[in-house]
């Protein structure tokens, strides 16, 4: 398959479980802007037969390359971008739960779902937007949730594009962070106010801001439950000193990005 068949997979899974981006996104294209993606996102743990790494390898293969590293001490999580041949292509955004640093209870739960995994199923790129390769009960989501919201949202919703990001730089109507903030909100898109509206700033060289994720049903092995899916992210990035374009990210912004996930308290 080739790089631009699984991104079109991705995005077309996405949004079957984010209808609200593909709103946005025909939003924004009725307005006459042109929507590119500034990266796409994804989510695991770091276990051997799981890892960033072994989820890395595919865009290795199409020739991306490994950039920043990122830690997350207080959501206990470890991650990595990386940048194609192509910078009109996405950027990819990889994170992993740093599983032993949690209780013994969550780490029995993860590597028995992980155990569920076939390893075969992991080789194929298409594992990427395959969605959940286990079975979970939500007493178990819940369990999860009490120590790592992320944990949780892993466990319903596995191997997927966790976000889609707008490069808001590509855009000439809405291509000020807050303008376009504002114009999602008076659309009825409820945005992730943790740590405000915007996260970064241009001293930073990167601003971004995200939808929260909207719930969804989910079947787990004990009934079905809405729980919160996938997210909108918009980012805008600035010049460094020599002229370029920053492309890496903000960890104190990330952060926060990681709570459009969250359960609504």
């Amino acid at each position: 398959m080739t790089l631009e068949q699984l991104l079109q997979d991705m995005w077309l899974d996405y949004c079957a479980l984010n209808p609200s981006a593909k709103s946005i996104y025909d939003l924004l294209t009725r307005q006459g802007e042109t929507v590119l993606n500034d990266h796409i996102a994804f989510r695991t743990y770091n276990l051997p037969k799981v890892g960033l790494d072994r989820l890395a390898e595919p865009f290795l293969n199409f020739g991306y390359k490994a950039k920043g590293e990122y830690h997350f001490k207080e959501k206990k999580l470890f991650a990595r971008h990386y940048e194609p041949t192509d910078m009109r292509l996405p950027k990819i955004f990889i994170s992993e739960l740093l599983v032993g640093e949690f209780s013994p209870a969550l780490q029995k739960k993860v590597r028995e779902l992980v155990e569920q995994v076939p390893e075969s199923k992991v080789k194929d790129p298409r594992f990427l937007c395959s969605g959940r390769p286990w079975q979970v009960a939500h007493a178990d989501y819940e369990m999860l949730a009490k120590e790592s919201e992320y944990a949780a949202w892993m466990s319903a919703f596995g191997y997927r594009p966790n976000h889609f990001t707008v490069n808001v730089n590509a855009m000439e109507k809405f291509n000020d962070i807050h303008r376009l903030n504002q114009f999602l909100q008076e659309n009825g898109h409820v945005m992730n106010a943790s740590g405000g509206l915007v996260k970064g700033s241009p001293e930073a060289m990167l601003e971004q801001s995200s939808t929260m994720a909207r719930e969804v049903p989910v079947d787990f092995t004990d009934g079905r439950f809405q729980v919160p899916a996938c997210y909108y992210e918009f980012a805008k990035r600035y010049p460094q000193p020599n002229g370029e374009l920053y492309h890496g990210f903000i960890e104190k912004s990330a952060d926060k990005i990681f709570e459009s996930t969250d359960r609504m308290k």
